[in-house]
């Protein structure tokens, strides 16, 4: 998640004022009963730590292996051991290309495009393998964990098979690129995919206008706020700061 998000600044200089009108238009997200009781879990509930990270461009869903239900994501043999696997999603043409050139860079912000999942099977916590990413964790309830993995595995194209195909090396030596699903462009990119796999969990997240991704940690600071206030003893996967 270290590398330049160039498709994100253009983005940014060409639609800047027509994202500026869509946002004074926006009204903030309230939630429900139902969704403030989904983002809180109750007391002495055991919960499942996950992870949004963000580098200012791009953000990723991370979740713990050890949390995982037997047979979860076929994809993951790919990197045995691995404490987490991080889920990202981008375009297919730009994402995965070590220097994209603008044509590349315009097709990827103009049209609908296919779309590529960045799975990366990180060797230890997400704080100690991006030091310089903004890193903020969610409790999540079972039934959460449960949406959001159903949500993630639901996103890779693997074409009838039994797993999706890897495109492409990944952007480290313990990240690989697959099919997936769904189309990039302007107003889906990678940080409303993260705002929906949220949304999919059950956490209240708003995921219409949501395209930086400050959009998007706006949001999730504040559900970490409001979670942390409430925070179970009982933990599946505790924080390894």
């Amino acid at each position: 998640m270290c590398r330049r998000f160039a498709v994100c600044a253009a983005w940014l200089l060409i639609c800047s004022a027509v994202l500026l009108a869509a946002a004074c238009r926006s009204s903030p997200h309230v939630a429900s009963p139902g969704e403030t009781a989904a983002a809180s879990p109750g007391a002495g509930e055991a919960t499942v730590a996950i992870y949004v990270a963000s580098n200012g461009w791009h953000s990723a869903i991370v979740v713990p292996s050890a949390a995982l239900p037997p047979g979860a994501f076929p994809e993951a043999g790919d990197f045995p051991g691995a404490p987490y696997l991080s889920f990202g999603w981008g375009d297919a043409e730009y994402f995965p290309a070590p220097d994209p050139g603008l044509g590349v860079t315009l097709r990827a912000i103009l049209r609908p495009t296919p779309a590529v999942l960045h799975l990366a099977g990180l060797p230890s916590h997400p704080r100690e393998v991006f030091p310089a990413d903004e890193v903020v964790e969610l409790p999540a309830t079972s039934r959460q964990f449960a949406a959001l993995l159903a949500f993630l595995d639901a996103a890779f194209d693997r074409e009838g098979a039994a797993r999706a195909r890897a495109v492409a090396p990944g952007l480290h030596r313990f990240s690989r690129f697959y099919r997936a699903k769904g189309e990039f462009h302007l107003f889906n990119t990678c940080n409303t995919w993260t705002a929906r796999g949220l949304e999919a969990g059950g956490w209240p997240i708003r995921v219409s206008g949501t395209v930086t991704a400050e959009d998007l940690m706006t949001q999730v600071r504040a559900l970490a706020k409001r979670q942390d206030a409430d925070r179970p003893t009982g933990r599946v996967a505790p924080d390894e700061t």
